[in-house]
């Protein structure tokens, strides 16, 4: 049977968490029943609930979302429904006829993708299908809440004869209207509606000469307000035919209410099944905003959380666009208790809460930020003892209210108990109550119960070094700044830093050190000793975090080099290939030139074809019938080896084409030419001499031939000596 108090709940700060769940739901009965979430006292509803809740977070990753399941509360409906010859109006049951709706296709979809939402379908079959509520509503009400015309044979005829009398009102009223308005005796705004009936608008002066009901006058009495004569009668005869209807639409509805009266127990556990798949769904929106997800729950006594993140703290950190640090701390039969120690202000009390929030939790059917591979067993009993408790109204001072806890503690651990306490043994005298606390450790581990302790007392440090199943461990502090690095070292206590903080914050050295000599020598050092190895591990932390980030950039790099090595080699292989195979084809161009040759001294036919013959033969011995995925195979291969190989001399063609035209952007000073100079094209390499130059125009003869080029296309090679 699992117990857990209300003194708990709030130590751990629960009810904010149901707070930002409550403000997740969609309806009020389920913002409601969020705030009412307590921890499962059976194991098998926590079960469901946590598969509820996983399932829910599920659909908003797949395509089968879950239907629409807001509704509107039909409690005082339903209660006074219940009460015998009582009778619902129209509206009423409009909303109980959309809640059997909702339901029905929340039943139905939730059937169809069994696979899907198990859970949840096991949940929706505990509530009956039925759509005789929505098809009797429905026969009677329309969609917008009104009783149907059709409602009743009798209700019809009622509106059918009230219409045609309308309609009579309608036309008496146009004609005494069109005859008053001719006279003049009408006000310009001519008609107005006096309790809820159409009336003229006379000019008080001519009341008297308009036959029919004054029903009232304007303020300042200028206007008065009369129902025709003619209309009267019809007036007369529509009240009679609306308390007709009035009377037939209370018979309907009556008989209504009858009909529908034996499902209210049915419409309550409508209303509460989609009031829990509302709360649901507040916890699966809660559960999207902190990562929060199902650790595994086993049964062997452990409790391991991985990077578990304090979900209120996570939430407020988010806002501030603050980070948060997450904490892994492990719990199991051979290492059952932590005490945690350390300056103030390092995130032991968060770890100790962190930890306590997040079981409980889970044990309440909520989703938790920790890591997938995280997992836990569900406790019996979770007893906290955090914060400063002093009583006032019992005039109990904090010391002996924290003894009454540790007696309660006392009375209820057990093997299947997580306790959690922050700063324990603190409000009474230091070695009194150091003694007294070291005791109750020993009886809490002696009942081998789980639990995580805060402390700066050295004697509870030294009995967790000693207790086999027990451990110490610290928050890691920067050994230069002092400041934390919220991150928990289990194995190793830590030092409250008292000397060393008090001297960052500017108390005087000598104030320091003559409080050093008015403690026990032998404290002081076993302190130091602390301090000095928590540094050490500090130091160690931050050089093994730095050694592991070289050895991924290390890896990366190789992994790099390992494929631009495998890129290269298959290069190599295919340029290899490629060069055979055109040293090849230059051997048969040189036989074939030898041959042709040959047959050009002695002209003999017979002897070039016996040897063109036996080269063809020699190269088909040397090859292999290639299958024809294989051809296909080396025909793109080839293809890609000449494709990089063309892009490899484009490259090169590209390189040599800038560096000629940065030679280029370097202008050479500019000789004038002369005849008999040796000139070039600057585009060019033939090299020739200039015979003779006209305005701009020289004629450069290059032997074979003359050509007639600009001055500014050419460039001296060599001066006429």
């Amino acid at each position: 049977m699992i117990s857990i108090t209300d003194k708990t709940l709030k130590d751990l700060e629960f009810t904010t968490v149901l707070e930002t769940v409550s403000a997740c739901c969609t309806t009020e009965p389920g913002k409601q029943k969020a705030l009412e979430i307590v921890p499962y006292n059976d194991r098998d509803e926590l079960t469901e609930a946590l598969k509820q809740t996983s399932e829910y977070v599920a659909s908003y990753d797949n395509n089968n979302a879950l239907p629409n399941h807001g509704f509107e509360p039909v409690t005082n409906e339903v209660k006074f429904l219940a009460i015998e010859d009582s009778y619902l109006d129209a509206p009423a049951f409009r909303k109980i006829a959309t809640l059997s709706e909702t339901v029905n296709t929340l039943i139905k979809f939730l059937e169809k993708f069994d696979d899907y939402y198990p859970a949840l379908h096991r949940r929706a079959k505990q509530v009956e299908y039925t759509k005789e509520i929505q098809k009797s509503i429905d026969n009677v009400i329309d969609k917008y809440g009104e009783v149907k015309d059709d409602a009743s044979p009798e209700l019809a005829l009622i509106r059918r004869e009230m219409n045609v009398v309308k309609g009579r009102i309608n036309q008496s009223f146009a004609s005494a209207l069109s005859q008053y308005n001719s006279l003049g005796y009408l006000d310009d705004i001519k008609e107005s509606v006096v309790e809820n009936r159409r009336v003229l608008a006379v000019l008080a002066m001519y009341r008297r000469k308009v036959k029919g009901a004054i029903l009232g006058s304007s303020k300042t009495g200028s206007i008065a307000y009369i129902e025709p004569e003619a209309t009267l009668k019809y007036s007369r005869e529509l009240n009679n035919y609306e308390y007709e209807e009035k009377e037939e639409i209370k018979r309907i509805l009556k008989q209504l209410s009858n009909s529908i009266r034996p499902f209210v127990p049915l419409i309550n556990e409508y209303q509460v099944f989609l009031t829990d798949i509302d709360v649901v769904s507040g916890k699966a929106r809660y559960a999207r905003k902190i990562n929060g997800l199902l650790p595994t729950i086993t049964t062997e006594k452990r409790l391991y959380f991985r990077e578990a993140f304090h979900p209120i703290l996570l939430l407020s950190n988010k806002q501030k666009q603050e980070p948060t640090y997450p904490q892994t701390i492990e719990l199991k039969q051979d290492s059952r208790i932590i005490v945690i120690s350390g300056p103030n202000a390092g995130g032991k009390s968060i770890t100790l809460k962190t930890i306590g929030l997040l079981q409980l939790m889970l044990q309440s059917g909520m989703l938790i930020p920790v890591h997938e591979r995280s997992e836990t067993f569900l406790f019996d009993r979770i007893l906290t003892d955090i914060g400063d408790n002093q009583s006032i109204e019992n005039h109990l001072s904090t010391y002996s209210y924290r003894l009454k806890n540790m007696n309660y503690f006392l009375r209820k651990c057990n093997e299947r108990t997580l306790f959690l306490i922050d700063e324990f043994g603190t409000g009474s005298d230091p070695e009194l109550g150091g003694a007294l606390a070291e005791t109750f450790l020993e009886e809490f581990y002696h009942r081998e119960a789980f639990g995580i302790i805060t402390t700066h007392y050295t004697n509870l440090k030294i009995l967790a070094n000693e207790l086999p199943f027990a451990t110490n461990a610290n928050m890691l502090f920067d050994e230069r700044s002092l400041e934390p690095m919220y991150k928990l070292v289990v194995g190793q206590a830590g030092s409250s830093f008292t000397f060393e903080v008090a001297q960052k914050n500017g108390i005087p050295y000598g104030l320091i050190n003559r409080a050093r000599k008015k403690i026990e020598g032998s404290k002081v050092r076993f302190d130091k000793t602390i301090a000095t190895l928590q540094k050490e591990r500090s130091r160690l932390e931050k050089t093994s975090q730095t050694l592991k980030e070289e050895e991924i950039r290390a890896r990366e790099e190789g992994k790099k080099l390992e494929i631009i090595n495998t890129k290269i080699q298959q290069k190599l292989e295919s340029y290899q290939e490629l060069y055979d195979a055109s040293q090849r084809l230059i051997y048969l161009g040189q036989k074939l030139d030898d041959m042709s040759t040959k047959y050009f001294n002695n002209k003999n036919k017979k002897e070039l074809i016996g040897d063109f013959l036996k080269v063809v033969e020699i190269e088909n011995s040397k090859r292999k019938k290639a299958t024809p995925k294989e051809k296909k195979e080396k025909e793109i291969q080839q293809k890609v080896v000449i494709a990089e190989v063309k892009q490899k001399v484009e490259e090169i063609r590209k390189e040599k084409k800038e560096k000629k035209n940065k030679e280029k952007t370097v202008e050479k000073p500019k000789v004038p030419l002369k005849v008999g100079d040796r000139v070039r094209m600057i585009e060019g390499k033939a090299v020739g001499s200039i015979d003779t130059i006209e305005k701009n125009t020289a004629t450069v003869n290059y032997g074979i031939f003359t050509s007639k080029v600009s001055l500014d296309s050419l460039e001296l090679v060599e001066a006429k000596k």
